[in-house]
């Protein structure tokens, strides 16, 4: 099964960190990385750029494009993983590696499904364990 790890933190805090600390915290997470990817196939990993770079799109018919996310907490989605696990324990340790290497963020894991339609995905570890073998299935 695929699951997304979200990662929050309070940007203003991480916005402050000077390039060395920064550099650091990255390194800690290559480390907690390899670590996942040994457990389980990790997937695409993301660092988001800043809130205020970003836009929402919102509304009716063509929508309305507005200033960033807003959201009522304190820290804000800046990143994701995602992990092919066989399990939401196994997903949870992954998070709880991530977590080791970056103690003031927060992380929500969710499953998640790729949808590309019409494109066949290869199939998940937990999914190749189910069926008793790998491949490609379509979507």
């Amino acid at each position: 099964m695929l699951y997304a790890i979200l990662a929050y933190h309070v940007e203003a805090h991480v916005m402050s960190w000077t390039p060395e600390e920064d550099a650091a915290l990255m390194a800690d997470l290559q480390r907690a990385h390899d670590r996942v990817n040994e457990k389980a196939r990790l997937g695409p990993a993301v660092r988001l750029g800043t809130t205020k770079r970003a836009r929402t799109l919102r509304g009716p018919g063509p929508g309305l494009v507005i200033d960033g996310p807003f959201a009522e907490t304190k820290e804000q989605l800046l990143g994701f993983y995602v992990v092919d696990c066989a399990s939401e324990d196994a997903a949870i340790e992954a998070a709880r590696d991530l977590r080791r290497a970056n103690p003031s963020a927060v992380y929500e894991i969710r499953p998640v499904s790729l949808y590309l339609p019409g494109v066949p995905f290869p199939t998940t570890e937990a999914k190749a364990a189910e069926d008793g073998a790998g491949g490609v299935r379509g979507a």
